[in-house]
């Protein structure tokens, strides 16, 4: 069977979020790079992929799955659905909770820090400190709450790696590059939590990749 392609560049959290989920899958994948340089992102031919002219986007045959977290579950769907606990209705329930949790909760508050102090001094633009500071209050109340769930589970989802905990990989990583690295060790289960997945063949694949 040939290898699903994925589109994008290992520079964007959204594409390594998905390789994290491919690669734990065990999916045989091929990374396509998008030359945004030069306007390959608003192609013809990557507008047939992803119609937002955005990165990731997967093929699959004459299957084009497009929006990170989509790709996820797809990857996991087909290849190695205990990652999405669909065999248990109240394990998938927790699953598809803390699915919502890392986009509109952990990722919402991480990205704009994320943005300030690697994306725009990357472009020539200036550090925003306030909004950084911002968002640091938002990222450590969400972290409030996952230190005290994490007291009573190994992995957010349950006693089991899921996707649920995969989806937070590719953000996690580049924290680790801003001046914010030691957020976590104010909460010991989330560093815990988080030193463990740092083990895992298929997160020191992403690390390896999003290396500059």
């Amino acid at each position: 069977m040939a290898p699903v392609k994925l589109y994008g560049a290992t520079l964007s959290w959204n594409v390594t979020r998905c390789v994290a989920a491919l690669e734990e899958a065990g999916v045989e994948y091929e990374l396509v790079p998008i030359n945004f340089g030069t306007g390959e992102h608003k192609s013809p031919d990557h507008l047939a992929r992803n119609p937002f002219g955005q990165v990731p986007a997967l093929q699959d045959g004459d299957l084009y799955v497009f929006e990170s977290r989509a790709i996820c579950k797809y990857a996991c769907r087909k290849n190695k659905p205990e990652l999405l606990k669909e065999g248990d209705i109240k394990e998938s329930a927790m699953v598809d909770v803390w699915l919502e949790v890392e986009a509109h909760q952990y990722t919402a508050a991480l990205s704009p820090i994320l943005f300030e102090c690697l994306i725009h001094p990357m472009l020539g633009g200036a550090t925003d400190q306030k909004v950084i500071d911002d968002n640091l209050v938002k990222i450590k109340n969400v972290l409030a709450v996952y230190e005290a769930h994490l007291s009573k589970s190994k992995y957010l989802a349950g006693d089991s790696l899921s996707l649920a905990d995969l989806n937070h990989v590719s953000v996690t990583l580049c924290l680790a590059a801003t001046p914010y690295a030691s957020l976590f060790d104010a909460y010991p289960h989330v560093k815990a939590w988080w030193t463990d997945l740092l083990a895992r063949p298929s997160v020191q694949k992403v690390a390896a990749l999003m290396k500059p």
